[in-house]
Protein backbone atom coordinates (compact mmCIF):
# COMPACT_ATOMS: atom_id res chain seq x y z
CA UNK A 1 0.00 0.00 0.00
CA UNK A 2 1.24 3.42 -0.87
CA UNK A 3 0.73 6.31 1.53
CA UNK A 4 1.54 9.97 1.25
CA UNK A 5 2.64 11.62 4.46
CA UNK A 6 1.97 15.35 4.15
CA UNK A 7 3.94 17.74 6.36
CA UNK A 8 1.83 20.69 7.49
CA UNK A 9 3.98 23.27 9.30
CA UNK A 10 1.63 25.65 11.09
CA UNK A 11 2.48 29.25 10.22
CA UNK A 12 4.12 28.31 6.91
CA UNK A 13 1.29 30.02 5.05
CA UNK A 14 2.86 33.35 6.05
CA UNK A 15 6.50 32.38 5.46
CA UNK A 16 8.51 34.77 3.26
CA UNK A 17 10.09 33.54 0.00
CA UNK A 18 13.53 33.56 1.65
CA UNK A 19 12.52 31.52 4.71
CA UNK A 20 15.59 30.33 6.58
CA UNK A 21 15.86 26.70 7.69
CA UNK A 22 17.54 25.59 10.92
CA UNK A 23 20.51 23.37 9.93
CA UNK A 24 20.08 21.20 13.06
CA UNK A 25 16.41 20.51 12.21
CA UNK A 26 17.35 19.77 8.61
CA UNK A 27 20.01 17.30 9.80
CA UNK A 28 17.48 15.55 12.07
CA UNK A 29 15.01 15.32 9.20
CA UNK A 30 17.71 13.91 6.90
CA UNK A 31 18.42 11.17 9.47
CA UNK A 32 14.70 10.33 9.47
CA UNK A 33 14.65 10.29 5.66
CA UNK A 34 17.66 7.96 5.69
CA UNK A 35 15.82 5.62 8.08
CA UNK A 36 12.86 5.48 5.68
CA UNK A 37 15.25 4.74 2.80
CA UNK A 38 17.21 2.11 4.74
CA UNK A 39 13.95 0.35 5.68
CA UNK A 40 13.06 0.15 2.00
CA UNK A 41 9.74 2.00 2.38
CA UNK A 42 10.63 5.38 0.85
CA UNK A 43 9.45 5.96 -2.71
CA UNK A 44 10.11 9.71 -2.95
CA UNK A 45 10.08 12.89 -0.89
CA UNK A 46 10.31 16.61 -1.42
CA UNK A 47 10.09 19.83 0.51
CA UNK A 48 8.01 22.66 -0.91
CA UNK A 49 8.78 26.36 -1.14
CA UNK A 50 6.40 28.54 0.90
CA UNK A 51 3.04 29.62 -0.56
CA UNK A 52 4.42 33.14 -1.04
CA UNK A 53 6.27 31.70 -4.05
CA UNK A 54 3.34 29.67 -5.35
CA UNK A 55 0.24 30.21 -7.44
CA UNK A 56 -3.27 28.80 -7.44
CA UNK A 57 -5.48 28.22 -10.43
CA UNK A 58 -9.20 28.25 -9.56
CA UNK A 59 -12.15 27.44 -11.80
CA UNK A 60 -15.11 28.87 -9.84
CA UNK A 61 -16.19 31.04 -12.77
CA UNK A 62 -15.78 28.23 -15.31
CA UNK A 63 -12.56 29.85 -16.56
CA UNK A 64 -9.12 29.45 -15.01
CA UNK A 65 -8.15 32.31 -12.70
CA UNK A 66 -4.57 32.53 -11.44
CA UNK A 67 -3.82 33.93 -7.99
CA UNK A 68 -0.21 34.44 -6.94
CA UNK A 69 0.79 33.60 -3.36
CA UNK A 70 0.73 34.24 -0.56
CA UNK A 71 -2.87 33.17 -0.04
CA UNK A 72 -4.50 35.16 2.75
CA UNK A 73 -7.33 32.65 3.26
CA UNK A 74 -4.96 29.71 3.81
CA UNK A 75 -5.05 28.20 7.29
CA UNK A 76 -2.85 25.17 6.70
CA UNK A 77 -0.46 24.59 3.81
CA UNK A 78 1.90 21.82 2.81
CA UNK A 79 5.58 22.13 3.55
CA UNK A 80 6.58 18.85 1.96
CA UNK A 81 5.72 15.19 1.61
CA UNK A 82 6.97 11.63 1.67
CA UNK A 83 5.57 8.84 -0.48
CA UNK A 84 6.06 5.51 1.22
CA UNK A 85 5.06 1.92 0.53
CA UNK A 86 4.17 -0.11 3.59
CA UNK A 87 1.93 -3.05 4.47
CA UNK A 88 -0.75 -1.12 6.36
CA UNK A 89 -2.17 2.18 7.58
CA UNK A 90 -0.85 1.30 11.04
CA UNK A 91 2.68 0.98 9.64
CA UNK A 92 2.37 4.36 7.90
CA UNK A 93 1.25 5.91 11.19
CA UNK A 94 4.17 4.28 12.99
CA UNK A 95 6.61 5.87 10.52
CA UNK A 96 4.94 9.28 10.90
CA UNK A 97 5.26 9.02 14.68
CA UNK A 98 9.05 8.59 14.29
CA UNK A 99 9.42 11.90 12.43
CA UNK A 100 11.45 14.52 14.32
CA UNK A 101 8.68 17.08 13.82
CA UNK A 102 8.43 20.18 15.96
CA UNK A 103 5.46 21.25 18.07
CA UNK A 104 4.09 23.38 15.20
CA UNK A 105 4.06 20.57 12.63
CA UNK A 106 1.39 18.04 11.72
CA UNK A 107 1.74 15.01 9.46
CA UNK A 108 -1.39 14.00 7.59
CA UNK A 109 -1.37 10.44 6.25
CA UNK A 110 -3.38 9.60 3.13
CA UNK A 111 -3.54 6.27 1.34
CA UNK A 112 -3.00 6.48 -2.42
CA UNK A 113 -5.92 5.27 -4.52
CA UNK A 114 -4.96 2.26 -6.61
CA UNK A 115 -6.79 1.30 -9.81
CA UNK A 116 -7.93 -1.89 -8.08
CA UNK A 117 -9.84 0.29 -5.57
CA UNK A 118 -12.24 1.40 -8.30
CA UNK A 119 -15.15 -0.42 -9.96
CA UNK A 120 -14.61 -1.82 -13.48
CA UNK A 121 -16.33 1.10 -15.26
CA UNK A 122 -13.97 3.60 -13.59
CA UNK A 123 -10.95 1.40 -14.33
CA UNK A 124 -12.04 1.32 -17.98
CA UNK A 125 -12.43 5.11 -18.10
CA UNK A 126 -8.88 5.46 -16.74
CA UNK A 127 -7.37 2.77 -18.97
CA UNK A 128 -3.69 3.39 -19.62
CA UNK A 129 -3.29 5.65 -16.60
CA UNK A 130 -1.77 2.84 -14.52
CA UNK A 131 0.99 2.51 -17.12
CA UNK A 132 2.36 5.98 -16.36
CA UNK A 133 5.75 6.12 -14.71
CA UNK A 134 5.56 6.56 -10.96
Amino acid sequence: MRFMMLMIPLGYEAAPPDVQLDPERVAAMMRYNEALKDAGVLITLDGLHPPSMGARVSFATGEPVVTDGPFTEAKEVLGGYWMIEVASRAEAIAWAKKCPASANEIIEIRQVQEMSDFPPNVQEAAAGFGDLKR
